[in-house]
């Protein structure tokens, strides 16, 4: 891309446009990553205030005379004011997406029998972003009981993708300023920048887009994963899963990460975060990084590079990362800069791998808990065929007090056994303890009850 005719220019709600000018922004977009956009801006308008900039929708462009070539949206999430050269004031603006805002709210909630999609929906839909695109190419089956604890609602939902081998990224409009929040579960939800020749020659210049630098890394990885868990429903289910790398470039196979509790209670499930695990383990296994003289490369984007002398790297790799910056000097009053100038460097792997998320840690329950037995109004013992209690927590503030309380939750007992044991059900409305399988909030055990 010509620096020929290139500017930048930055329109925030309530703010004439004119009265700003663009001197420098940095943009930090990674999959899985809320994007952070970074813009200085020089204004003849001395006396704004935070007021006039916190949450107000703000959209970069990037133009090439009078075509723009790259809409970025979002909105103010901080500012701060700079220096007065007399002539102008500077103001430096963090601009982020929707999503970001998921990660102002902390909750205690439960989900039941709801697929990430829906689960997602509720979310996001709070969060402020209606309008998001599930990229969905595999099966993600219901979870039976899900529980965001103490959790922010983005770290709950980064957690829950990546656990269901999703990615996200910004999908930007072709022909305006709209973008979308995707969430992806397969390469074939990238989108294709075409081919991109290799020119380390930056002193050409021209219209033509390029990559001027591309450097390649491999290291070693874990090579296989194998993952184990257990349900009561099926005492005798081995519920053993493995799953082996590929690509390995020669490295030994011996590096095993051998996981329990797997976090899952059914097959389905178990092969595919078995999978999913190990691929984000892999996700850095094989991995390159180039300049570009095109602002069109960004996370959730593919190209093929040709003409590197380095035959194996003429292929299809897809931007897992990405950082563009750019600078417009002339903004200021009386400035000497050079000119306006932009440079983006890209993180890269290749095209015909799904990239995933590292696994990320789950939230664990320090101890027991109170709770309070639930179900129909007048029934004084409610239970299912395995004798299990429902209860509602007192952190429950969603759920009432009823038969629609938390997951059907197992009664410890005295003494039991195949053909032999005792049985007591703890009544409706009364307070039991309530404890954690592994500490995890998503498998809540019976424990004991309390004398009121």
């Amino acid at each position: 891309m010509s620096s020929s005719g290139l500017r930048f220019t930055l329109k925030v709600d309530g703010i004439q446009e004119m009265s700003t000018a663009v001197v420098s922004f940095s943009l930090h977009q990674k999959y899985s990553i809320p994007f952070t956009l970074e813009v200085d801006i020089a204004s003849g308008l001395f006396d704004l205030t935070a007021e006039d900039f916190l949450e107000k929708n703000a959209v970069l462009t990037i133009w090439q005379g009078d075509t723009p070539q790259r809409y970025v949206s979002g909105f103010v999430s901080g500012m701060a004011q700079g220096e007065n050269n007399g002539w102008q004031m500077r103001y430096q603006l963090s601009i982020r997406p929707p999503l970001w805002r998921a990660g102002l709210r902390q909750n205690f909630r439960i989900f039941q029998q709801q697929d990430i999609r829906t689960i997602s929906a509720t979310l996001l839909n709070e969060a402020g972003v209606a309008d998001w695109m599930p990229l969905f190419y595999e099966a993600h089956p219901a979870r039976e009981f899900c529980v965001q604890y103490g959790e922010t609602d983005l770290g709950f939902l980064m957690r829950l993708w990546a656990e269901e081998g999703l990615f996200f990224f910004e999908r930007c409009g072709k022909a305006g300023p709209e973008q979308k929040l995707a969430v992806c579960d397969d390469v074939a939800g990238l989108t294709s920048a075409g081919t991109l020749g290799f020119n380390p020659d930056t002193t050409t210049g021209g219209t033509t887009a390029y990559i001027s630098d591309f450097r390649y890394r491999a290291q070693i990885s874990p090579s296989s994963v194998e993952s184990q868990d257990y349900t009561f429903r099926t005492p005798g289910w081995p519920g053993h899963y493995s799953h082996d790398g590929e690509n390995l470039n020669g490295q030994r196979t011996r590096y095993e990460i051998y996981d329990y509790p797997g976090r899952f209670k059914d097959e389905q499930h178990g092969r595919d975060f078995t999978r999913y695990r190990l691929e984000g383990l892999r996700n850095d296994a094989e991995t390159g990084v180039c300049f570009c003289n095109t602002p069109k490369l960004w996370p959730g984007v593919r190209f093929q590079l040709t003409d590197h002398p380095s035959g194996t790297l003429n292929r299809e790799w897809q931007v897992v990362g990405s950082v563009l910056s750019g600078e417009q000097p002339q903004a200021l009053h009386g400035s000497q800069g050079e000119g306006t100038t932009l440079v983006n460097r890209c993180e890269v792997v290749p095209a015909d791998r799904t990239w995933r998320v590292a696994p990320l840690p789950k939230p664990r329950v320090d101890g027991p808990q109170s709770a309070v037995v639930t179900g129909p109004a007048g029934e004084e013992i409610f239970c299912d065929e395995h004798g299990r209690v429902r209860v509602k927590f007192r952190w429950d503030r969603y759920n009432p007090a009823t038969e629609a309380g938390s997951c059907w939750i197992r009664v410890s007992q005295a003494w039991a056994g195949a053909g032999f044991g005792n049985l007591a059900i703890p009544r409706v409305g009364q307070e039991v303890i309530v404890d954690f399988l592994n500490g995890d909030p998503d498998q809540p055990i019976h424990h004991g009850e309390d004398v009121p």
